[in-house]
């Protein structure tokens, strides 16, 4: 079994329905779950939030937070995870935003470095990721690791 038919079967089992908040993914999240006839069952909706406004129109970040932890940044990415579940009719979601390069990179935030955000039944979590890599890799590294976070906190 894939993960996301993993994914679809704890969702059913629950009653539950799915949200994406993508940044640094651009929709990838959202397209490996709707490769999976069906998914209209679980999944409800996907939010491409790749710019600062589009974090606040769609999601509800407020810009005094961007400003203050910048996009990439545990801040940004629990509140993303919040407004994805806040702005649709999904009871879990999962929320990235990280740096995928080639460029970008900065001390603090090299090149890989991606924040994920989780809502399941209510509770927020959130972890910080660094992958190796190139741009296709590390956006790649990040869809497996959305999908693999929200498997073990469903199971």
């Amino acid at each position: 079994m894939s993960r996301v038919e993993e994914l679809a079967a704890l969702l059913l089992a629950r009653g539950w329905l799915l949200a994406t908040a993508e940044s640094c993914t651009g929709g990838m999240i959202a397209a490996a779950c709707t490769d999976l006839a069906g998914s209209s069952a679980w999944f409800e909706r996907g939010f491409v939030t790749y710019s600062n406004a589009a974090k606040t129109d769609l999601l509800g970040v407020s810009e005094a937070l961007l400003r203050q932890h910048g996009a990439v940044s545990e801040a940004t990415v629990r509140a993303m995870a919040e407004g994805a579940v806040a702005h649709s009719r999904a009871q879990v979601s999962v929320a990235v935003t990280g740096v995928a390069g080639p460029t970008g990179g900065s001390t603090d935030k090299p090149v890989g470095t991606v924040w994920f955000g989780f809502v399941v039944g209510g509770r927020l979590t959130s972890e910080r990721q660094r992958f190796d890599g190139d741009r296709a890799a590390v956006r790649a590294a990040t869809v497996r690791h959305a999908l693999d976070g929200l498997l073990a906190r469903l199971r």
